[in-house]
């Protein structure tokens, strides 16, 4: 991802920043920075005491954990289920037609302010989203932090609900929009396999036949194919 810079100070630049790297997955090159980024939370005090307590005990959890655990934990938290999914358009739209096309505004967003995402990258991802808002002067900043508080209660809810660490960062996010966090009511959510799942090819068939269970004996009837000869030297088709 490559930032355009605005010349003008946006307030609490370093803070979202700090907050999007946070959210990245916790490898050995991340958890080295992690002092770095909690002096940087500290230095720029654009978060209230409480907050940054909060995300110092998320930064001790990530350092004083083992990595594999770490990096597992991560993956079981924001990958497996959608309640707790980074990528915002997924709360929205799910995988309705509707999302192809948020994408491409949101892109076109970025792209005008100077934001240049990576081939990888996808322009709904919270990380991306704040390094995005970090550019931007306060009243924009705030602005776009707002619209989407719902979905941040929303994933800071069920982060919550899980006791993980990670509900810190969306509780400074929220801070940082002027907006209240509160816990909101969630749909149960399916089991990830169950997302995943294929439909079943023959689903309702019976095993007597092209009957649905149920609807009695059909009769079944075959249909006679015009067999065609042979091109001389073609040979025989498998």
């Amino acid at each position: 991802m490559a930032l355009l810079d605005r010349n003008n100070p946006v307030p609490a630049r370093h803070t979202l920043r700090a907050l999007a790297r946070l959210l990245g997955y916790p490898d050995a090159a991340l958890r080295a920075h992690l002092p770095a980024l909690r002096e940087a939370l500290h230095e720029e005090r654009a978060l209230s005491r409480d907050r940054l307590a909060e995300l110092d005990a998320l930064i001790a959890s990530l350092q004083g954990g083992n990595g594999l655990a770490v990096e597992a934990a991560y993956v079981e938290l924001f990958d497996r289920g959608r309640r707790t999914s980074l990528h915002l358009f997924e709360h929205v739209h799910g995988d309705s037609r509707d999302r192809g096309p948020a994408m491409i505004d949101l892109h076109q967003t970025y792209e005008k302010a100077g934001l240049y995402l990576g081939a990888d990258e996808l322009p709904d991802y919270l990380p991306v989203v704040l390094e995005f808002v970090s550019t931007q002067p306060r009243a924009e900043a705030r602005a776009f932090l707002g619209e989407m508080a719902h979905i941040l209660n929303a994933i800071c809810t069920a982060l919550t609900d899980r006791r993980s660490h990670y509900a810190a960062i969306l509780g400074a996010v929220l801070e940082l929009a002027g907006e209240r966090v509160h816990p909101v009511q969630l749909a149960p959510e399916e089991a990830i396999d169950d997302t995943w799942a294929e439909p079943p090819a023959f689903d309702g068939c019976s095993t007597k036949g092209q009957a649905t269970p149920g609807a009695g004996v059909q009769p079944i009837q075959f249909v006679k194919n015009a067999v065609r000869p042979a091109s001389p030297g073609t040979g025989v088709a498998p």
